[in-house]
């Protein structure tokens, strides 16, 4: 019987953290952003809201494998 890997609930946290860390930084640009036309806020948003997924594909490779490349 194998015993539960840290990794998974240490993992989790990562990401809770990334994506806390990732929304106070868009929310602190937002007075810089807000002066922007509409269409390049919407732009700028649209690429904040999927670039914080990034850095997931490495710790998600680390949480199932404990390995940070596959």
């Amino acid at each position: 019987m194998s015993h539960p890997s840290w990794r998974k609930p240490a993992g989790i946290l990562m990401i809770l953290l990334i994506i806390f860390v990732w929304a106070v930084l868009v929310a602190s640009a937002s007075p810089w952003i807000g002066a922007l036309p509409a269409l390049i806020q919407g732009v700028i948003y649209l690429v904040a809201g999927i670039a914080w997924i990034l850095p997931l594909k490495p710790l998600l490779a680390w949480m199932e494998t404990g390995n940070w490349r596959r």
